[in-house]
């Protein structure tokens, strides 16, 4: 019995053993032609498979310049040109990583099959009629939308308030909550550990979802089923595809935090303001992180009186209980505890306020560059560069 002809063709990104020996991907030269995408209704089935703060500054920054800093991509420098989609998905990891510095977990691919075949025409836009959701970020690049910027920043690319680097928004729901589901990853050269939401408009916590994109709109389908009077019969059908989509692809998870996530709870060595934790390498004899030395409710207090001061003189009298913190943080880097320095500066970006900006970029570049994450440091600079409470952060 022959087999069916893959849409993607010998461009396919879909690697895994069962698709390669149910679908037919064409023979030939490496530069073959690529196979035309088919119409909606032969969409391929998915795989049956599973001292005094100005001199501290400016100690801080020249102990920046002296960290080496890795090659990572030039993000916010991106032209008009290179954003065009690519010719096809053959090229559309390496497009994305270009923009967003990072890789795609297979069920970020999967997810974007599952809802091609919901609406072939706008897939972006497949989950907003019955959820209110829209596909975003990295979606749209696999969606060919161009920039009208000149210069589009893809690290503030519906990059919320209160999202850290850590966080990549994916899913944008509720504006009036500011609602969103993201990847979270510890490290950047790392695949995600789990997919969180934040409502920006209400607090800072990033809460897990489920370990993949399926496993988070499944539990936004329940969340929504549990709240509504006269809408049950369509959202338990959409549920119903989810779960069917996510079976035969082996990314339909049981209810609560996987295994994976469990595992991750254990290596996080604080929960931080946002409360989706902290993960930093941490050797047998301790060395790697040590806490913050004060409560969270003090730590919060003191952050409180530095935004809400009212002159310079009362600020800087308030931030002086702040400044015995990061003078710690110093003494905790040269012993290689990294992880204290990067817990102090994200419970400052939590908090929020500009007037902690300053501060944050002083401590939270330099972590990420001492972890080895420096993507990270791009992406938290480029982030406060133009940091807004708003729906309107679209780069395209």
């Amino acid at each position: 019995m022959p087999k069916k002809k893959c849409r993607y063709g010998r461009s396919c990104y879909r690697k895994n053993d069962q698709h390669l020996r149910d679908y037919d991907h064409g023979s030939g030269s490496e530069s073959g032609d690529e196979v035309t995408a088919t119409e909606p209704d032969s969409l391929p089935e998915p795989p049956k498979k599973k001292s005094k703060i100005t001199e501290f500054f400016k100690s801080q920054d020249d102990k920046v310049k002296e960290v080496e800093v890795e090659e990572s991509a030039d993000i916010c420098q991106v032209e008009e040109d290179s954003i065009a989609a690519p010719a096809s998905p053959a090229d559309v990891k390496e497009n994305i990583k270009s923009k967003f510095g990072v890789e795609m977990p297979e069920d970020f691919y999967e997810f974007w099959q599952f809802a091609e075949s919901l609406n072939k025409k706008n897939p972006t836009d497949a989950l907003k009629k019955e959820l209110g959701l829209q596909l975003v970020g990295p979606f749209d690049i696999l969606a060919g939308k161009k920039s009208s910027l000149k210069k589009p920043c893809w690290f503030r690319h519906w990059r919320y308030y209160y999202d850290p680097p850590e966080f990549l928004t994916i899913l944008r729901g509720n504006d009036d909550t500011q609602f969103h589901m993201g990847y979270f990853r510890d490290d950047p050269k790392e695949m995600p550990v789990f997919v969180a939401s934040n409502e920006a408009k209400v607090n800072c916590n990033i809460v897990p979802r489920g370990e993949n994109i399926f496993a988070a709109v499944i539990w936004f389908i329940e969340d929504a089923i549990r709240k509504s009077k006269s809408n049950k019969s369509t959202l338990n059908n959409l549920k119903s595809k989810v779960e069917k989509w996510a079976s035969k692809c082996d990314f339909l998870t049981a209810p609560g935090k996987s295994k994976a996530m469990k595992a991750r709870d254990k290596k996080s060595v604080c929960a931080t303001f946002h409360g989706a934790g902290l993960v930093v390498p941490v050797d047998e004899h301790g060395v790697g992180y040590r806490e913050v030395p004060e409560t969270t409710a003090d730590l919060k207090k003191m952050l409180k009186n530095i935004v809400v001061a009212k002159d310079v003189e009362s600020r800087n009298k308030a931030t002086d209980p702040l400044m015995e913190i990061v003078m710690l943080v110093q003494f905790a880097n040269d012993e290689c505890d990294y992880g204290e320095g990067l817990e102090l500066g994200l419970c400052m970006f939590s908090f929020g306020g500009e007037c902690l900006h300053k501060m944050i970029l002083n401590l939270m570049p330099l972590a990420y560059q001492l972890l080895k994450r420096n993507l990270y440091a791009d992406c938290i600079k480029a982030h406060l560069e133009d940091r807004k409470h708003s729906t309107d952060l679209s780069q395209l």
